[in-house]
């Protein structure tokens, strides 16, 4: 099994690892939805959706190793890292829940990710901003799956209205972790790679703010935010996804496809 400190790893390595495992922990959670989403038409919808986050994830995985330069795979660093070494954000680690929470998690990153990645377009990094013109094509089809599922969950029935406002409530003490700045992306800011997430803040909560309204919906502010996940401190989910997640190729090393 291999092993790194992430506090040993370079800057612009520790900014992509942390966005492939955003990445790959999200598409993993809305995998889970496979032959368990209300309907065929959706199963198939979120297995795609799930599809486009392990692709970026692969993405930013490869150019991780690129960097790393120790002769790991893709493969090696997704697979054979427990969840102190894993550097994804807590919203994107959280249990599927129900199917409210899963598409007002997902509403919630994608509006996210769309302001996000339209910064990221003008990354100095060629490799950084390829991924990103890739990406934010998949996350405008994403955002337009997920807003008309939360005007249906939000005016559909008594019940749909109230597992969407649970959901929110949930979800409020995680968001603000997506605004977070680590010390290596403010540094990587000023180099014209990484994205200042903080400035995306009154953006997004202005546009989520007011799709809401249209539904008579408020999201509140909290103000405890659960933070931790750049750094590896993880809620007690992510390790036992992890169990699952790696599972054949633990039980099988250096097994080729």
């Amino acid at each position: 099994m291999h092993s790194f400190s992430i506090a040993e790893q370079a800057p612009l390595f520790r900014f992509v690892l942390g966005l492939a495992d955003d990445a790959v922990v999200l598409s993993h959670r809305l995998s889970e939805w496979c032959s368990n989403a209300p309907y065929l038409e959706e199963d198939i919808a979120l297995s795609n959706v799930a599809l486009d986050y392990i692709g970026r994830a692969r993405m930013y995985y490869q150019y991780a190793a690129e960097l790393e330069g120790k002769g790991r795979t893709e493969d090696d660093i997704a697979y054979l890292r427990n969840e102190r070494e894993f550097t994804n954000l807590l919203i994107h680690e959280l249990p599927k829940g129900d199917f409210a929470f899963t598409m007002v998690r997902q509403f919630l990153l994608d509006a996210f990710y769309i302001l996000y990645l339209e910064k990221l377009l003008d990354s100095s990094d060629e490799t950084v901003a390829a991924i990103a013109a890739k990406s934010i094509k998949e996350t405008r089809y994403h955002l337009k799956r997920s807003e008309p599922w939360i005007r249906q969950l939000s005016e559909g029935t008594v019940e749909s209205r109230d597992r969407l406002i649970r959901a929110l409530d949930e979800l409020k003490d995680f968001v603000g972790e997506l605004f977070e700045m680590s010390e290596w992306e403010v540094e990587l800011v000023a180099d014209g790679i990484a994205v200042d997430r903080a400035s995306l803040q009154a953006d997004w909560d202005d546009y989520v703010q007011k799709f809401l309204a249209i539904s008579d919906i408020e999201f509140g502010k909290s103000k405890l935010q659960i933070r931790g996940g750049r750094n590896g401190i993880h809620t007690e989910h992510l390790g036992h996804m992890l169990c699952e997640m790696q599972y054949l190729q633990r039980s099988y090393p250096a097994m080729q496809w």
